[in-house]
């Protein structure tokens, strides 16, 4: 017996849980990167004040040695106030979450349901 043409094409509800299983895969994700931006960051601020602390201990050395120590920390702090400078959070990364959530949330039913209203 062959199987029937409906039981071969998913359903509309198969769909829409594959869909809703792929964005929140998709936040998930986001959610991720986004502790592991906010992880570097912290760990940037640290290194960052450690060190300032001991560029202003070296400052005050004459020693070749103490002179190019202090300029490759000079470096290091320059690349971290730039890395620091990049925001943590900007639209580009929390847009397509943000939509998936106002999307599943069911705020897009009660807009429905407004705009059905209005439209009657």
């Amino acid at each position: 017996m062959k199987p029937s043409k409906k039981q071969n094409e998913p359903s509309g509800e198969d769909s829409q849980v594959k869909e809703f299983e792929q964005g929140l895969y998709d936040v998930e994700s986001a959610l991720v990167a986004l502790k592991q931006r906010y992880e570097q960051v912290e760990n940037d601020y640290i290194l960052q004040d450690e060190l300032k602390w001991r560029r202003s201990s070296l400052h005050m050395s004459k020693l070749p040695e103490m002179k190019a120590e202090l300029k490759h920390i000079e470096q290091q702090l320059e690349v971290l106030s730039i890395n620091l400078e990049s925001r943590l959070l900007n639209w580009r990364s929390f847009k397509d979450p943000f939509w998936q959530i106002v999307r599943f949330s069911g705020l897009g039913v009660i807009i429905g349901w407004l705009l059905k209203s209005f439209a009657s």
